[in-house]
Order: C-alpha cells, then sequence, then structure tokens
C-alpha cells in the first residue's frame, strides 16, 4: 500500500452540496492506494451553479484524473460529459467522471452496479428474481438499470411520484429492461424487495412497503445508512429474511468507483 503523497499523486475530486457528511473520500483514497494506484479522493463543496465552471477549471488541471459526483450534482454532471456509457445515457445521470481521450470527460454511473455487487456479496443473485424496487429518483433509476442488467426476471416500480415512475419505466423499456411494470407497496408475490428512497432514516418516516405482506424467503435491501438498521431492515430480519443495509451499497460502490479509475489505466 502507498502511504506517502507528492506532486505526481493524481487527483480525484468528488463534488456535492453539502459535503461534510460524505465519507467517501478516505474510504476510496485508501482502497486506491491498496490497489497501488498514487491517487487521492479529494472532497470539494460546489453549489449546483457553480459545477460548470468548476469543471471547466478541472479539464484545464493535468493532474485530475476525474470527479466523483454526489447530491445533486448526478443529473447535471451527465450534460459536461462528452462520452458517456449506455446505462448513464439512459438513466441520464453520471457519479463518475474520468478524463479519456484528448482531455474529454467520460462518465458512468456505478451505483446501481455496486448495489447489486452488494446484494451478491450478500448472498442474493439478483438473476430470475421477481424484483418490487420502491423509489424511481437518482438511486432508483441506478438500481433498476443495474438489475435488468443482472437479469431479473421482472421488476415493478413503486413511487409516490406517477411522474417519476412512468418516466423511468418508459426509460427502462426502451433500455430492454424484461418486464418492468407498476408496482406498488405491497410486496407479495415478489423474492427480492429494494427501498431506493430516504424512508427509513427517520423515525416517524411510514415505511415504504406493507411489511406484513412480504412473502417468506423475499430477500430485503434498503439503501439507507443512517440508522445502520433501518426499520424495515430491522422487521425483516426478526421474521428471518436475509437483507442488505445501505452500509453494503456504501462499501460495494466505493469499490466500483475505484474500478472505474482504475481499468483506464
Amino acid at each position: 500500500m502507498l502511504d506517502t503523497y507528492s506532486g505526481a499523486t493524481r487527483v480525484i475530486f468528488i463534488v456535492g452540496d453539502p459535503i461534510a457528511q460524505v465519507k467517501a473520500p478516505a474510504f476510496a483514497t485508501r482502497t486506491l492506494r491498496e490497489r497501488g494506484a498514487d491517487a487521492i479522493v479529494v472532497p470539494a463543496h460546489v453549489r449546483p451553479q457553480d459545477l460548470a465552471a468548476f469543471m471547466e477549471v478541472a479539464s484545464r488541471m493535468p493532474n485530475v484524473e476525474g470527479v466523483i459526483a454526489t447530491v445533486p450534482h448526478k443529473f447535471a454532471m451527465a450534460g459536461l460529459c462528452q462520452a458517456v456509457a449506455p446505462r448513464a445515457a439512459s438513466i441520464g445521470a453520471v457519479n463518475v467522471v474520468r478524463r479519456g481521450a484528448e482531455g474529454r470527460w467520460f462518465g458512468d454511473m456505478c451505483d446501481g452496479e455496486g448495489y447489486v455487487a452488494g446484494l451478491r456479496k450478500a448472498g442474493c443473485e439478483p438473476e430470475g428474481r421477481r424484483v418490487l424496487l420502491v423509489g424511481a429518483g437518482g438511486a432508483g433509476s441506478a438500481i433498476a438499470h443495474a438489475l435488468a442488467d443482472a437479469g431479473v426476471q421482472s421488476l415493478a416500480l413503486h413511487d409516490v411520484d406517477a411522474s417519476r415512475r412512468d418516466a423511468l419505466l418508459a426509460k427502462l423499456r426502451a433500455y430492454g429492461a424484461p418486464n418492468p411494470c407498476i408496482g406498488s407497496a405491497d410486496p407479495s408475490g415478489f423474492d427480492l424487495v429494494v427501498n431506493a428512497t430516504p424512508m427509513g432514516m427517520a423515525a416517524s418516516d411510514p415505511l415504504p412497503v406493507d411489511v406484513d405482506a412480504l412473502d417468506p424467503g423475499t430477500f430485503v435491501g434498503d439503501v439507507v445508512t443512517m440508522p445502520a438498521v433501518p426499520l424495515l431492515i430491522e422487521i425483516a430480519r426478526s421474521r428471518g429474511l436475509a437483507t442488505m443495509t445501505g452500509m453494503g451499497m456504501f462499501e460495494a460502490v466505493r469499490d466500483c468507483l475505484v474500478d472505474f479509475y482504475l481499468e483506464a489505466r
């Protein structure tokens, strides 16, 4: 593991508004250096109206390897890339950007890929599963595309915002996802249920699904990291169901972030 920095160290910024809560700089830097990369992840508090100017300046800094985008920049960042991966183009968002040929920014979205990797590490193979995904925002969109890539049997979407749900369904159909359809808060009949909303962060939040209708053997996943064990996961575990918390996603996404930058070397 590299344990020193120098003027030759490559810089990867992580941008967000706010940024103080983000854990990725330390974890991603450690993983990069454990894998032999002389690189460091540096947090940058960038407001939405300043993102384009920030990327213009970063493009003029040859030692900047790339930029990681967190809330609220993932959708806007896609528009600042000269090229994006097919899944990122379908989602309309990126969370990782690296310097490509002739200094052009290439972007991808690895939140969903990381979520699927986390599921597999937790013992849940998505291929062939009937999935209920709650949440059609940025996280839900990324997870939905990755589940489609993983070969799920069917994918039902539920979101309180019907227009957002329908927009994601249209993207998934164009992307070639298997059997995307409208879901509800009723998880019966599904063997993989994923909460991709912030519901569960506050004790007063409603549950994202009717937990009384969870089938035996259903795997339950959540994206919430605080609390470490949200109520949905707590109840699922009390019923003997296998689960993955948001931290499982966080750790897997961190590894995907590192892979994205190392694969270009």
